[in-house]
């Protein structure tokens, strides 16, 4: 690190006055060994480890590397490790206030740095997809030729972000959102360290709980919240930090849920059953619930998409498409942004026509498979292209449709036990009456029945 006359004089003031720092400044991780999560990364070998000088020799150097993932799941604090433990020149800026003038600069130092001390630089740059393609550009010469090592830390995806021959000379590391059990052992941690809260307050279950849920997957939401709700009690003269106490100091209200209890599949039940009685008021009401309650947004879009096809199905065949597609962008972007990308799927699926047609015709062929009605394959539908099979009277009077006059063949599909039997039986409520229509004309058409 390369730090001013400013920086030098407050990171001298947080080593003797550490109590001044943040929480979450005071418990980053001072070794790989200490970060939470991301142990996928962190494997020996993984160019992390080397770029922290592990396993390093040989004639492969380290490569630089993308660390992409949401706010809060570790991407500067792997930098700060780095910072830390490498014993090669480190140099951290920022895409939202450093300029190619700046770039240059470093790049400048770490070629001096390399041919008069033989020191190899390190560069973390935060927030990359913020630097327009100019400015990428001018990173291109240091790390095709290793002037320096890139540490690139993005919220974005690198892929529409971050110019291509810049992303195709650097490793794309993806970090996991941090899961429950991982930042419990953080806030453990914090509060039993000398660094943290050291042993000060304690943390009961139901704290704990609600903590976990206003994080959501954010270590440094969470240490936040424990040291506001920290400072709260010890205010007070309290040695723990009740549930009240925390919602006062971070002034959000604990919801009454369990995701893993009947709240879980009581307020899941409301969503769908709200969503298919199309009160898209109450949709939405359920679905704060269950964002604020730090439920799954996974949990969410697959509910979703399940009652795009049981409750609405083919009156409007794009609500299954919007579900889907919200479930990806879910996938990709997590907390908090997709809160939206779920509340337009909610609305646009409480608004939309309805029908259970698909789901009740599905599960009627169904029950009469598993009633044993499933007698043999009509033998003109059955594979003729086996030998012998012509022998066998396989396939003999097939009919094919593509010769035939609007493509229809008055022909037998369905084995005898079910022939004649209607499965799906069509709505008119939105786009179904279409398909109502063109189910009764083609059903007229098999039996053989003339007219259009």
């Amino acid at each position: 690190m390369e730090p001013d006359l400013f920086t030098a004089a407050a990171e001298d003031r947080q080593e003797k006055d550490p109590a001044g720092s943040p929480l979450a400044v005071r418990m980053r991780p001072r070794t790989l060994d200490e970060v939470v999560g991301q142990q996928h990364l962190l494997k020996p070998g993984s160019p992390l480890r080397r770029l922290v000088g592990e396993g390093s020799g040989g004639p492969a150097g380290p490569s630089s590397v993308f660390l992409w993932g949401p706010p809060g799941i570790g991407k500067t604090t792997l930098a700060y490790v780095v910072s830390q433990a490498t014993n090669k020149r480190f140099v951290e800026l920022s895409a939202i206030t450093a300029g190619v003038k700046e770039v240059r600069a470093v790049i400048d130092g770490a070629r001096r740095a390399s041919g008069g001390f033989g020191k190899d630089t390190v560069l973390f740059l935060d927030e990359i997809h913020r630097f327009s393609k100019a400015q990428q550009d001018s990173l291109l010469p240091a790390v095709e030729n290793r002037w320096v090592t890139l540490i690139a830390a993005t919220t974005e995806n690198p892929y529409f972000s971050v110019i291509s021959p810049l992303l195709s000379r650097s490793l794309l590391l993806t970090l996991e959102p941090l899961t429950d059990d991982d930042l419990r052992g953080l806030l453990h941690r914090a509060l039993t360290d000398a660094r943290g809260l050291a042993g000060a307050v304690t943390l009961p279950e139901d704290t704990e709980a609600h903590l976990l849920r206003i994080a959501g997957g954010d270590a440094r939401r969470a240490l936040t919240a424990l040291e506001a709700g920290a400072g709260s009690a010890l205010s007070k003269g309290e040695k723990e930090i009740t549930l009240q106490t925390l919602e006062e100091s971070v002034d959000r209200a604990a919801v009454k849920y369990d995701r893993s209890g009947d709240q879980h599949y009581d307020v899941a039940s409301a969503l769908i059953k709200s969503i298919r009685g199309s009160d898209v008021d109450a949709a939405l009401h359920y679905l704060a619930r269950m964002i604020e309650a730090g439920e799954d947004p996974r949990f969410i879009a697959r509910r979703l998409m399940i009652s795009a096809s049981e409750d609405i199905g083919l009156a409007d065949p794009s609500a299954l498409q919007t579900a889907v597609a919200a479930a990806q962008a879910v996938a990709m972007i997590g907390f908090p942004e997709a809160r939206i990308t779920l509340g337009q799927a909610t609305i646009a699926l409480a608004l939309a026509p309805k029908s259970n047609a698909a789901y009740t015709a599905i599960d009627a062929a169904l029950a009469d498979v598993r009633a044993g009605k499933a007698g043999p394959v009509p033998p003109h539908l059955r594979d003729g292209h086996y030998k012998g099979a012509e022998k066998l009277g396989h396939g003999k009077g097939y009919q094919y449709p593509h010769d035939l006059p609007g493509g229809i063949a008055a022909q037998q599909y369905a084995p005898d036990e079910v022939h004649g039997t209607r499965y799906y039986t069509p709505t008119r409520h939105g786009a179904e009456a279409r398909y109502a229509d063109v189910a009764d004309r083609v059903r007229a058409r098999l039996r053989g029945e003339t007219g259009d």
